[in-house]
């Protein structure tokens, strides 16, 4: 295979299924709505890392090159829109519907493009786990959809858990803590990816 197939799924899995800023917003999301009233906002969460994946395999890595100013404002952007969402994510409260709707699908398209650990990850994928020479749309089809397909099964998964986790709080002084939680796990994946090393 012109993409490393086995080694970029162990790598990929480990990304996904790990906690960043993605995944704190689907468990919020599923804590504070429900799972159900939660599934187009993941549906659009993975769908949205698509939006990502195309541009950077048909050739916005050449553009790093020649304008790296671009990647790191977008890295700050990014990481700023990331940490306001956790201060909403802090003041919220859980299972209130009377407050307001779910997230809908077009508000999880864009959380991966504002999501520092997912360019991070898909920059990656292209760099290290495809062989040079591979044509542009066969390694940008294997990482996308292979992306996707963990995104399916992981995703919900995070969310289904930000639901249960509720379930047993709501209501009580647990509950505040636990959005604070959501939320300073939510900053400390942006600040890892931002000074640990996953985005230059």
């Amino acid at each position: 295979m012109s993409v490393a197939l086995g080694s970029f799924a162990v790598f990929a899995a480990s990304q996904v299924g790990t906690p960043g800023p993605a995944n704190m917003a689907l468990m919020a999301t599923g804590a504070r709505f429900g799972f159900r009233a939660a599934l187009p906002f993941v549906a659009g969460v993975a769908l949205g890392k698509q939006l990502i994946i195309w541009p950077i395999g048909f050739g916005l890595m050449e553009v790093a090159e020649t304008a790296p100013w671009i990647f790191i404002a977008l890295k700050w952007i990014s990481a700023a829109y990331i940490i306001w969402l956790a201060w909403r994510v802090a003041n919220m409260r859980l299972n209130t519907a009377e407050e307001g709707a779910a997230p809908g699908f077009l508000a999880g398209l864009v959380v991966h493009p504002l999501n520092p650990k997912a360019w991070a990850m898909t920059t990656v994928g292209f760099t290290a786990f495809t062989a040079p020479g591979t044509p542009a749309f066969e390694a940008t089809l294997t990482i996308a959809a292979l992306l996707l397909g963990l995104q399916l099964i992981l995703h919900p998964i995070w969310t289904f858990a930000g639901d249960r986790i509720a379930a047993t709080v709501t209501g009580t002084l647990a509950e505040r803590y636990l959005m604070w939680t959501l939320a300073a796990l939510t900053v400390a994946s942006v600040l890892f990816v931002l000074f640990g090393g996953g985005v230059k």
